[in-house]
């Protein structure tokens, strides 16, 4: 079958290809892949090439697919795995499949699994490990956001807190206590605001969300506010941290500091402030990788040996965190949506990947088999006035606060020039 899909030959070259795919094997999965959200991770693996961790040393001679967060339905089952997964079955992709402790992933590391392709071979080790998981909404675009919204939910699960004299650690946030998300408006920032406050588990008592934006926290107050956040037992301030002394102010609204920090830019002053506002037994949560594998910054180490502060990372999610992420969305106590500020087709990916940073607002959502040039969904209203395809989609997102919505994706899947064949099973 050929597919085309957007390939890594090396630092900064992306190649959108179509080409013939190999017959699968026993123990592979035919894959149609209908819709990818670009990450952050992606457009690292690109400026980096085979000095990322995920990219195989020769790349240049087999080109790797890109695209990881990726959610789609069965071709062809292989014979192995035949009973256990159908044809026409929807599901969605934990690429951290984490076999063997090797960090190889689809959309980093494989010749023909990845998410930015109109079909891919899922392999072995996705089956294997249990990372092909059963997607039901009716939406393809929440199972591509599943992803992202599960290395949230690790990064809650994985801080953690000790009682003095005890060496018995306690994974999570501390109940009711003090957090603050620093550059918490971005689109894994407003997942984490998300979760904090709908999370069936443990929730803080005061959260804070800084940004130095304030076009981007008026967008977050917009969709997650203060009374809703009351409604759930949420203390929720934000703060616009641009032009003031950001760990005075924060330490205003406690009269201890914060059990948990999540960072949330891999930005120098950000992580001093974080580490400078830890309480005792205070955990920090350096959230958004560097691109830079010699970035550094400064921490308190008296803090760190007398009140028993913590710095840690997390990186992606496991597969339960992805069906956690799943299950909150089928049953509407998380709005993923909130993430997605750009809808576009294949053919805008590999642009949209390499300039990235420098592409205002969150979640750049691909749709695979539609030919649509990367718009912002803010941009609709203005579009609309010459296409009436942009025309009816504004239409459908101003009934849901401006965001995107399964109605919308239904639409453009419906109404938009094909690049391939898409339908909603």
């Amino acid at each position: 079958m050929k597919t085309t899909a957007l390939r890594l030959y090396g630092k900064n070259d992306l190649r959108l290809e179509t080409f013939e795919l190999p017959a699968i094997r026993e123990d592979e999965i035919l894959f149609k892949v209908l819709s990818d959200s670009i990450c952050m991770s992606t457009y690292k693996a690109v400026i980096q090439g085979t000095a990322h961790k995920r990219i195989p040393a020769d790349v240049d001679k087999n080109p790797t697919m890109m695209g990881h967060e990726f959610c789609g339905e069965i071709v062809e089952v292989g014979a192995k795995w035949k009973g256990k997964y159908a044809a026409g079955d929807t599901y969605s992709i934990q690429p951290a499949h984490n076999k063997g402790g090797t960090l190889y992933a689809p959309g980093y590391s494989y010749r023909y699994c990845g998410g930015d392709a109109t079909y891919c071979i899922l392999t072995p080790e996705l089956m294997e490990m249990d990372c092909l998981l059963p997607y039901a909404a009716d939406a393809y675009f929440y199972g591509s956001l599943a992803e992202p919204m599960s290395c949230v939910i690790r990064a809650y699960h994985a801080v953690y807190h000790t009682e003095m004299g005890s060496y018995k650690m306690e994974a999570g946030i501390k109940k009711g206590g003090n957090m603050a998300i620093l550059a918490g408006v971005g689109p894994m920032g407003l997942g984490a605001i998300d979760y904090a406050l709908h999370n069936p588990g443990k929730r803080p008592g005061l959260l804070v969300v800084t940004d130095i934006s304030e076009e981007r926290l008026a967008r977050a107050r917009e969709l997650f506010t203060v009374e809703d956040a009351k409604q759930n037992g949420v203390n929720l301030h934000y703060l616009n941290t641009a032009n003031i002394d950001a760990v005075a102010e924060l330490m205003k609204l406690t009269d201890k500091g914060y059990d948990d920090v999540f960072v949330f830019a891999p930005v120098k002053p950000v992580i001093e402030q974080g580490d400078a506002i830890l309480a005792k037994d205070g955990c920090l949560n350096f959230f958004s990788g560097p691109a830079d594998p010699s970035f550094t910054a400064e921490v308190n180490f008296y803090n760190v040996h007398y009140n028993y502060t913590h710095i840690m990372g997390t990186v992606g999610g496991n597969s339960d965190d992805m069906r956690e992420a799943l299950q909150m969305m089928s049953a509407g106590t998380l709005t993923p949506s909130a993430m997605v500020t750009h809808i576009g087709g294949l053919s805008s990916a590999a642009e949209t990947t390499q300039n990235l940073p420098n592409i205002p607002g969150g979640k750049k959502l691909v749709y695979t088999h539609i030919a649509l040039p990367l718009t912002a969904i803010a941009d609709f209203h203005e579009k609309g006035k010459a296409d009436p395809l942009f025309k009816k989609l504004h239409e459908i997102v101003s009934k849901n606060r401006m965001l995107w919505n399964a109605e919308a994706e239904h639409y453009l899947l419906a109404n938009a020039p094909k690049f391939g064949e898409s339908k909603l099973t």
